[in-house]
């Protein structure tokens, strides 16, 4: 289910106790569309997470560790400096609809009390955060600021008047009285009563329907709706196994129940743990991706050229054998002509057709002909070269994507700083200080046996951990001939059932992560070596075996630890 109303008002029920009378301490803006506010309460720290991703708007407390960039953009300039050091009085929800108002109590320069509130609107693509003066209800500034002919329903611009956005009329079931239900009850069928109800998504309502057509009374109708002041979570699986999140067991959808977890935000904080890492790799990746899909069409492009070069210059015994047909017959050509047929006596004296330039003697035309031949045959060395070194291109962009495809937030740094080192990328006049890869960098994951794996996330990692982080005798493993991550089994002697699973994570951190039947190599630490003046991540090695895998996200991300 989506963040509806009545989600909204199972997590608050959890929040409120945690975050009010806490103290914000702390303000940043990791990303485009994301806030994380840290309050500080009965002597803990809280990081509540605010996203107003048009996809997957929401807010709740996250324990996950966020960078704080080293650039705060305006907004949160803004919200320092109104809210840095208040104290949060309150939270409330505007009826069970998607907007969730945070106040907070704070001195101005002069000393003065003031009341402020911070507005956070989760809409889907009109999601926004919003701070304004409870006192005047002028807008201080906002996350998204539109313009009005954008947005004719109200304006969404600093020193503007606060307007709540256009709701649906709705009935709001917390305060559904039991006469006034079975005054909506007696003109209404379950489907049309359960419309009428506010704060429902579309499975919330299938749900009630479901409910009140097993027993359409208001026992039955209270039954379903005190199930959003419980507390806990429920992960859900659709048939085609996408994954749905809920505050309650529901029994009338087509579900089936993956987990259940006593404390809905965490379930929550894990729950988007994958989708909001993956959202904001690509927020953050979006400079140099488009710089990698570039260069790979450039390369594709240059390979496909080279490869008809190579065989224009492998097929150019044309130009020599009609050379020699001219140099034959010189004495059959006459001045101004622009072709000539003679017969090929390559091939049983058939006439071939010879094309010549009026301008040129006959001898001239022959010699021309003998030139273009040489000239072709010198240039296929060369044009190898080129594929091969365009080819090598392509499977280091094939690499630093897969490097994408498989980063944290925090790993982008790294992939930027080795574009910039390559001369992909310009270096920027103040770059931050370069950070050391270390072991917090790799993914970590343990297997059944209990034994540790450790998986680099893109080529600096990779080179670290093969060269430096492993034992000479750990289980080194890699994808046969596809972009991959280097995964370092941390063991000399492992049973069969190790390397089968070591070979899984390989398999899933490559490239061919979606294939069925993926070739994983696998060889001790020490029989791998990186040439001198080689890229990043690129190694050779010899005495290695394979085994075929296929890799499955749940059982590869299982073995996954912190």
């Amino acid at each position: 289910m989506a963040f509806d109303g009545l989600f909204i008002h199972s997590l608050l029920n959890s929040i409120k106790p945690t975050l009010v009378n806490g103290r914000l301490s702390k303000i940043y803006q990791p990303f485009e569309q994301d806030l994380v506010l840290t309050f500080r309460n009965e002597r803990k720290n809280y990081q509540l997470l605010i996203s107003a991703n048009a996809q997957y708007p929401r807010f709740y407390l996250t324990k996950k560790a966020i960078a704080n960039p080293d650039k705060a953009p305006t907004f949160v300039m803004v919200l320092r400096k109104y809210l840095e050091g208040s104290i949060l009085q309150g939270i409330e929800q505007v009826g069970v609809d998607r907007i969730v108002n945070f106040r907070f109590s704070n001195r101005n320069e002069l000393g003065d009390q003031v009341q402020l509130v911070l507005s956070v609107e989760l809409m889907g693509r009109h999601s926004n955060v919003i701070l304004y003066d409870n006192s005047n209800g002028h807008i201080i500034d906002l996350l998204k600021r539109i313009n009005p002919d954008e947005n004719r329903a109200r304006i969404l611009l600093p020193k503007a008047k606060y307007e709540l956005p256009p709701l649906n009329p709705g009935i709001n079931g917390f305060d559904l009285s039991e006469q006034e239900f079975k005054q909506k009850a007696a003109v209404n069928d379950p489907s049309e009563f359960a419309g009428q109800i506010n704060g429902l998504d579309r499975d919330d309502r299938s749900e009630l329907i479901g409910y009140l057509e097993d027993d359409f009374s208001y026992s039955s109708f209270r039954t379903f709706i005190n199930q959003f002041d419980k507390k806990g979570a429920f992960v859900l699986l659709t048939p085609r196994n996408k994954r749905k999140i809920f505050p309650y067991l529901p029994y009338h959808l087509n579900l089936v129940k993956e987990s259940s977890d006593p404390d809905l935000n965490h379930s929550l904080d894990e729950f988007y743990l994958y989708q909001a890492n993956h959202d904001w790799v690509k927020q953050k990746s979006s400079k140099i991706e488009r710089l990698v899909k570039n260069e790979q069409k450039k390369l594709t492009k240059k390979v496909v050229k080279l490869k008809k070069q190579l065989e224009q210059a492998e097929n150019s015994e044309g130009y020599r054998i009609r050379g020699e047909i001219l140099n034959a017959n010189l004495a059959q050509v006459k001045p101004g002509m622009t072709k000539i047929s003679l017969p090929n006596y390559y091939d049983n004296n058939r006439p071939i057709e010879i094309k010549l330039d009026a301008a040129l003697s006959p001898a001239r035309n022959g010699q021309k002909y003998f030139t273009r031949y040489k000239k072709l045959r010198d240039s296929i060395k060369h044009v190898k070269e080129q594929i091969e070194i365009a080819n090598d291109n392509l499977r280091y962009f094939d690499s630093i994507q897969t490097a994408i495809d498989n980063a944290e937030p925090e790993d982008i740094d790294q992939i930027t700083d080795e574009l910039i080192n390559q001369g992909y990328l310009k270096r920027p006049q103040k770059q931050k200080r370069k950070k050391k890869v270390t072991e917090h960098n790799l993914n970590k994951f343990r297997l059944s046996s209990g034994k540790t794996v450790l998986v680099g996330k893109n080529n600096y990692q990779n080179d670290w951990l093969t060269l430096k982080k492993a034992n000479k005798t750990d289980i080194w493993f890699h994808v046969k001939n596809i972009p991959g991550s280097h995964v370092i089994l941390q063991d000399a002697n492992p049973s069969d059932d190790d390397i089968l699973e070591a070979a899984e994570i390989a398999a899933y951190f490559s490239k061919a992560k979606n294939s069925a039947h993926v070739q994983v190599d696998y060889v001790q630490d020490k029989r791998v070596k990186k040439p001198n003046g080689a890229r990043p991540g690129f190694v050779i090695y010899t005495g290695q075996n394979s085994i075929e895998v296929t890799p499955e996200k749940e059982r590869v991300l299982a073995k996954r630890i912190d």
